[in-house]
């Protein structure tokens, strides 16, 4: 059974699961992405928020991400690597972490 939820329970759940996982804006960008993959990929995510944070990593910066991958990370190689998610109106971004 599966039940189709809105960016304002995509929000909660992660609120109240993992508050501190996302800022409010990244998960506004997550939401958007995994929007944008159900229908250009005509498929279907179940929501699981522990999975997810397993997942995906919100950086502030490339700095940020430098310090826990290494220097040698530029975002040019990073959008080669992995899925690299902006945040609208801020130098952050997520990855899908490997």
């Amino acid at each position: 059974m599966k039940q189709t939820i809105n960016e304002h329970q995509f929000r909660r759940a992660f609120k109240e699961c993992r508050p501190d996982q996302f800022s409010w804006e990244g998960l506004h960008a997550l939401w958007e992405w995994f929007e944008q993959e159900e229908t250009s990929e005509d498929i279907e995510y179940e929501l699981d928020v522990i999975a997810i944070c397993c997942d995906f990593a919100e950086y502030k910066n490339i700095e940020e991400l430098q310090g826990d991958y290494g220097t040698e990370y530029t975002m040019e190689n990073l959008i080669d690597m992995t899925t690299v998610i902006s945040i609208e109106n801020t130098e952050g971004f997520i990855i899908q972490q490997f």
